[in-house]
């Protein structure tokens, strides 16, 4: 029982930072770049919000209440990155205090719906026909989540080096964190099977 318990974790960890998939790095790279450490609890409220949109997409999925077009949910991950990134660099001049924290939350729990439906593919495919959903479900997202507080640790990190040792403005460090982004992004919504 302990064994599948880890497994599952870990399925969820190594999904999350498998570097072919690195679409749900890029999102939360643009989600945690506007914030620094002391930030922290709105960066948890936020990356929380992205796992309860994913996990409700995953539950729908595996019990078959929504069905999956594996085509236009490839198309819509990498939009919804570029909408995080393009929304990132117009608010870059502001303090995180200034932006409407509602509509943040809501479109990242949004966001995360979307995301999760690119995981229940793949999910679906790990159960199998399995009876037992719920708790594999549980324990693939909790591995989800502790790879996505890696990640937001690691770009908090990186803001609080390039900012503290390089000196870059809050405001230089988002644009040019958002600019990589969508210069990443751009080729996963052009190369898109949803325009063959």
């Amino acid at each position: 029982m302990l064994e599948d318990f880890w497994f599952n974790v870990e399925y969820g960890i190594n999904h999350v930072l498998d570097i072919n998939g690195y679409d749900h790095v890029l999102f939360l790279t643009v989600l945690a770049v506007p914030y620094v450490f002391k930030d922290w609890k709105r960066v948890l409220i936020l990356v929380s919000m992205f796992t309860l949109g994913h996990t409700l997409s995953l539950v729908l999925a595996a019990y078959n209440v929504v069905s999956i077009n594996g085509v236009l949910v490839e198309f819509l991950i990498p939009l919804t990155i570029l909408i995080m990134a393009l929304y990132t660099i117009f608010t870059a001049g502001r303090t995180s205090k200034e932006q409407k924290i509602g509509v943040l939350f809501l479109s990242t729990l949004f966001f995360g719906l979307i995301h999760g439906l690119g995981f229940a593919r793949e999910f679906k495919m790990f159960i199998g026909k399995s009876e037992e959903k719920l708790m594999p479900l549980i324990e693939f997202a909790l591995g989800i989540e502790i790879a996505q507080i890696i990640i937001v640790f690691v770009v908090l990190f990186l803001g609080f080096f390039g900012q503290t040792i390089f000196r870059f403005s809050r405001r230089d460090w988002m644009m040019v964190m958002s600019a990589i982004v969508v210069g990443l992004v751009l080729p996963m919504l052009i190369e898109s099977d949803l325009f063959s």
